[in-house]
């Protein structure tokens, strides 16, 4: 059986990205967003494969030695992407020198443009300097950064509701690919 670390990005106490126009943050819909993927895991005929732990952050620099201590197989962090409230599209983060990483990115990335049908804007190699590197860096299993959409984008949004389904549909599907791979 292989465990995945699902990681909550960010907290309640800081949020991340917000959509004003549905008053809703980044960690609020990431933090439900988990909860349904680790259902479906837990109930489909992949629950004996697949073991999800679930990861809340309590201080950025603490969070890679809090997952590396689950002895996680792989690990994706949960994000949504914000920028001018125009930019749109789904990518998935990886460690730049990461090749595992980097195969779970294409998987993940397949998955969500599926779904969700928005611009490709591509699997992204992060250095350790780059935003979300220190996390795809010091995680000892490969670890990616899902970005799927753009939370300040309402029409991101909605699209993102509209296809709730296929979106927890891309994420366990996904999640099954790279564990029947790594």
């Amino acid at each position: 059986m292989k465990k995945i670390v699902l990681v909550v990005g960010h907290k309640p106490s800081s949020a991340g990205a917000f959509n004003e126009t549905y008053n809703l943050k980044e960690f609020d819909y990431n933090d439900k967003l988990v909860a349904e993927i680790v259902d479906k895991l837990t109930m489909g005929w992949f629950f004996d494969k697949v073991e999800p732990v679930v990861v809340y952050r309590d201080t950025y620099n603490g969070l890679p030695k809090k997952i590396n201590d689950k002895n996680p197989d792989f690990i994706i962090s949960f994000h949504c992407n914000a920028f001018n409230k125009k930019v749109s599209g789904t990518e998935v983060l990886y460690y730049h020198t990461s090749k595992n990483g980097k195969k779970m990115a294409e998987i993940l990335q397949k998955h969500l443009l599926k779904a969700l049908g928005l611009k490709n804007r591509g699997v992204l190699g992060k250095t350790a300097e780059d935003r979300g590197g220190y996390l795809l860096r010091y995680t000892k299993a490969p670890c990616i950064i899902a970005e799927p959409f753009f939370i300040d984008n309402d029409s991101d949004l909605v699209c993102a509701e509209v296809n709730r389904r296929e979106l927890v549909a891309a994420y366990t599907e996904a999640i099954e690919e790279i564990a029947g791979e790594l």
